[in-house]
């Protein structure tokens, strides 16, 4: 949650370009290729939901470069 105690907006960089197959592995995220990486950004509820989308990270083997909170 932010300090206004609502969702997160987040960015989260991986390595490489992400095929569809990958993608729908993170419903709610928009995806874009930025300098060969793959840029996702959406909103989570909580930490919860953070750690989730990173296990699943983890799970399909990604190379996670960048977690940040977004000011969207």
């Amino acid at each position: 949650m932010n300090e206004n105690g609502g969702p997160t907006p987040y960015v989260i960089r991986v390595r490489g370009v992400l095929s569809d197959r990958f993608l729908i592995a993170f419903p709610g995220f928009q995806a874009r290729t930025r300098h060969g990486d793959t840029v996702l950004t959406g909103t989570l509820s909580d930490q919860a939901a953070l750690h989730g989308v990173l296990a699943q990270i983890e799970a399909l083997r990604l190379e996670l470069i960048e977690v940040r909170r977004s000011k969207r």
